[in-house]
């Protein structure tokens, strides 16, 4: 509920209900997948990139399909950018200097969803074996507990950055999906 009252709901804007299951679906993945990782015999499938992509892409297309659905024919200017304000030589100008920024933009959003999730689920990983890996350098049982402890601590840290990292993606799928819906505003 905080999920659909919160996080969807407000930043889908009215008629959101038929994305909350989308949304859900996405955070549950993300954080089963997550968790996952943190089990001594599992792996993160969020630490793999390709993993990371496809939930960004298909993001992607449900956001251009809500806002096709949204705007019929006014989708296009957030594609190409038309200023109905402006004196028609500074349109045209403009037409040619921003068009190429919102594709840009469109094509931005998944990379950043895609990195922005890899990227975090792996750093925990990495410093959890570097830290591990000091008491095989230092070869000395002696050292054994500091590396031990604050590979505790990190898994703790590792935890919360599961559930925020599942949170982050569904926040910012839901606000691409407002911020297409309302385009036309």
């Amino acid at each position: 509920l905080y999920l659909r009252n919160e996080v969807v709901l407000p930043n889908v804007g009215h008629h959101g209900e038929a994305f909350v299951p989308f949304a859900l679906t996405l955070f549950f993945f993300i954080l089963v997948m997550n968790l996952f990782g943190m089990l001594p015999w599992g792996a993160t499938a969020t630490g793999n990139v390709s993993v990371t992509a496809t939930l960004a892409i298909i993001t992607a297309i449900v956001v251009e399909v809500a806002g096709i659905r949204a705007n019929g024919l006014g989708y296009l200017s957030t594609i190409f950018y038309w200023n109905k304000e402006l004196p028609l030589v500074m349109r045209v100008v403009m037409f040619f200097v921003m068009s190429p920024v919102e594709m840009v933009g469109k094509i931005s959003k998944p990379f950043a969803l895609t990195i922005r999730l890899f990227a975090n689920m792996t750093a925990g990983h990495i410093v959890l074996l570097a830290l591990m890996g000091l008491i095989f350098t230092f070869k000395s049982w002696v050292i054994t507990p500091v590396p031990v402890l604050m590979a505790t601590a990190i898994s703790m840290l590792e935890l919360f950055v599961a559930f925020l990292q599942a949170f982050i993606f569904t926040l910012l799928a839901s606000v691409f999906i407002g911020q297409i819906r309302e385009a036309h505003h």
